[in-house]
């Protein structure tokens, strides 16, 4: 209680009134499970709320920040204040609901301030280009200009006031003279009216003065909050100076200990020193850290496999539904290779020979600071980043990459069993993040109408298509139709969540599967994506979260597991686990493995109630069969470390083939360009192509207020190859494949096709 007390004070002590520009304070901020609330220093300051452990870190450390003009202001109860904004929630309570109330009056207003604020910046990242130097030689030459002109003002003013009192001199003089008695009535109502002049002059003079004053009263403040912005700019540029060069220090340091060089693979599973280092930084900030229970970690179960005796002993009454009678005739085929096919005439004629290789990747040095120095106060979304950080393939084509192992599908669809079925399924859906545990380069952003086929009919009896269908936020479609037997389709957006340590990259959308003859639908969605060390230290990749794999027709189910990576876990790294169950929530099988490596499957003969777990939990002791292989990844081609690690696939995705629609991702010349080595060429091509998309937003935008005006409906852009449609199954609004594109490759007719390169 005596620090809630004391937080109070300093609050109510250091905050000023909340109608003010800042507004500073200590709130308890909800941390995790096992430290509750924690006092946290907060400053709120141009519709940005940030927080520290204490008032000494604002100098160095900014332990988080929330944008409070697209944030959601609650309030629990009589102390508690709940704030979300893009996936991001703080939970906050003040000491007393006094003290509550000007924290939300203050937030109320800066919210208010900053969507006024926004909607006055203007939507053109090619205007914001020259901000500080203009904007500042555009005020100062306005003080100038109003400065002079006041000026003149005050001098017209001073001479008003001057043939004024001359003119009331004048006309005293004139009415002392004898005139007539006529004369002199004109005279006096003259006298009158100069009388009035001078009343209004020196109402004037004295509007004239207040105006001055509260000009340069305006001027001062003006000055203040200028030379604030550039002391702002000043700690900014030396604080991403700084961590620059921690970065280079410590990749020199690296570079120079050879034997720890030798032994570092791209994952943190060896590498001590980092690894070491890891927890104690993720420690040190309780806010950004997940905790997992014991019972979380491990999976809610426990696998014993069968002796022989009793496999044979069981094998009559549990396996009696694998396809054939014999259960593990349909994995037998483990190792089944890439180009795998069904027998056929067709099938049997000469392929056409893919490249093995691309050129190797340039050893251009990254000067980090020279980035990020030139994106200080400018939104990340209109931030152009140089292809540096990018791969040359689109993120269309990495979409399409999640075809590596379409093998299992073609596996799949031979099937009669849909429990066997649905393991191959779980199989095919970690299969498609094996790619990305060297992958930490970025893919290109698809231009909006971008498209990227992908025709390995003859070859593998299947057909490929994405399209870019939006672009705020940026959504990408996916079909593909396979002749053995399967389709395949997906509406994915990507949502990211930057929290200065990692990156994570949450792919929004559901991913759709049906096998033609039995017409089983299944349902899944991707895990999260984190990219680790993006400032400092070595990039690497790790997937975790839950995927549930629901059969529609059958009401089967798939969960699985992608354990996160944690230095203090005995588990493999990169661990995968799973269990397939019927309908009624009976399991079935026990999937395991990693999502970088292979999954096996086992069949389960027996199920118990264990022993209890670290929460006094029972687990289920599954006794299982010899568990059978169902994927093992390909081994990366030679020479892949120079190939931005593509797999042999994306060797093969950005090669240039005949016939393609021309807004194939293959033709886009930025991307074309640093394949080939030429990345100056590449980011100058690559600014042009998103000005000149910027260019074709801001037309429709004219085009729709146009149409307003004239009380017209404006239909918007509209995908060429996809429409929305509401799934049957989900609920939901996506969209889909209607049709035509294949046709009008065969008729070589893209007329209607964007120019958009």
């Amino acid at each position: 209680m005596s620090d809630q007390g004391k937080g109070s004070a300093s609050a109510s002590a250091a905050a000023p009134a909340p109608g003010s520009d800042t507004y500073k304070g200590w709130l308890f901020k909800w941390t995790n499970y096992l430290k509750g609330y924690q006092r946290r220093w907060f400053v709120l300051s141009n519709g940005l709320l940030s927080y520290y452990r204490t008032q000494a870190e604002m100098a160095h450390t900014c332990r988080g920040t929330i944008n409070l003009a697209t944030a959601h202001i609650d309030t629990e109860d009589a102390c508690n204040i709940v704030l979300s904004s893009g996936g991001r929630t703080y939970h906050l309570k003040a000491s007393t609901e006094v003290e509550r109330q000007r924290w939300v009056t203050a937030l109320e207003l800066a919210k208010a301030k900053a969507i006024r604020m926004m909607n006055d910046q203007s939507d053109d990242s090619g205007d914001e280009e020259p901000t500080s130097q203009s904007d500042r030689s555009e005020l100062q030459g306005t003080l100038k200009i109003l400065i002079s002109k006041l000026d003149d003002l005050s001098t017209c003013n001073d001479l008003i006031a001057k043939h004024g009192a001359a003119l009331q001199r004048s006309l005293s003089e004139l009415e002392g003279l004898k005139v007539p008695v006529e004369g002199g009535e004109k005279i006096k109502a003259v006298n009158e009216r100069a009388t009035l002049f001078r009343i209004t002059s020196n109402a004037m003079i004295n509007a004239c003065r207040d105006f001055l004053d509260l000009a340069e009263t305006h001027s001062r403040r003006w000055q203040r909050a200028l030379q604030y912005e550039r002391e702002q700019r000043t700690h900014l540029e030396e604080t991403i100076e700084q961590l620059a060069k921690q970065h280079n220090s410590l990749e020199r340091a690296w570079r120079e200990a050879p034997t720890l060089a030798s032994t570092t693979p791209s994952a943190p599973t060896t590498n001590k020193a980092r690894s070491e280092r890891l927890p104690k930084e993720e420690a040190s900030d309780d806010e950004d850290t997940e905790f997992f229970d014991a019972m979380e970690d491990s999976p809610a179960f426990i696998t014993v496999t069968a002796t022989e005796s009793t496999q044979h002993r069981r094998s009559q009454s549990n396996l009696s539904g694998a396809s054939g009678g014999q259960p593990s005739d349909w994995n037998q085929d483990n190792h089944m290779s890439p180009s795998y096919n069904d027998v056929s005439g067709k099938e049997l004629q000469p392929r056409r020979q893919r490249r093995t290789h691309v050129p190797d990747k340039p050893n251009y040095s990254l000067n980090l600071w020279s980035i990020m120095k030139n994106c200080i106060g400018k939104e990340l979304s209109k931030i152009p980043m140089p292809v540096n950080f990018n791969e040359p393939l689109s993120m269309l084509q990495r979409l399409t990459e999640d075809l590596e192992y379409h093998e299992l599908l073609d596996k799949a669809a031979r099937c009669d069993s849909s429990l066997e079925q649905m393991c191959l399924v779980a199989a095919f859906s970690v299969s498609s993040y094996s790619t990305t545990v060297h992958r930490t380069a970025k893919p290109f952003n698809p231009l909006l109408g971008e498209t990227y086929e992908l025709d390995r009919l003859e070859e593998y009896g299947y057909r490929s298509l994405c399209e870019q269908v939006s672009h705020h936020p940026p959504a990408a479609a996916h079909h593909v139709i396979s002749q053995r037997g399967w389709t395949l389709w997906q509406e994915i957006t990507i949502a990211s969540k930057f929290r200065g340590k990692y990156l994570s990259i949450m792919p929004l959308g559901a991913i759709h599967l049906q096998f033609h003859s039995s017409g089983n639908h299944y349902v899944w969605r991707k895990v999260t994506s984190t990219v680790h060390n993006i400032i400092v230290g070595k990039l690497w990749i790790d997937q975790s979260g839950d995927i549930e794999i629901v059969n529609h027709r059958t009401k089967e189910t798939c969960q699985l597991k992608f354990s996160p990576y944690s230095y203090f876990s005995r588990d493999v790294p990169r661990k995968v686990t799973g269990v397939v169950a019927d309908s009624g929530g009976h399991a079935h099988y026990i999937l395991s493995g990693t999502w970088d490596d292979k999954i096996e499957s086992a069949k389960i003969v027996q199920s118990s109630r264990g022993g209890s777990g670290s929460e006094g939990k029972q687990k289920t002791v599954y006794q299982t069969l010899s568990p059978k292989l169902l994927w093992k990844k390909y081994p990366l081609p030679e020479n892949a470390e120079n190939m931005y690690f593509f797999s042999a696939l994306a060797l093969t995705l950005n090669e240039q083939e005949d016939g393609v629609g021309r807004t194939d991702s293959r033709l886009r010349p930025d991307q074309k360009l640093m394949e080939e080595g030429r990345w100056d060429e590449a980011n100058s091509e690559k600014q042009r192509l998103e000005e000149k998309q910027r260019a074709v937003r801001r037309r429709r935008e004219a085009e729709a207020s146009d149409a307003l005006d004239e009380g017209k409906e404006y239909e918007g852009y509209l995908p060429l190859w996809f429409h929305q449609r509401r799934d049957s199954v989900t609920g939901e609004t996506n969209f889909v494949y209607k049709g035509g594109y294949w046709e009008a490759k065969e008729k070589q007719d893209w007329s209607m096709c964007p120019d958009i390169f």
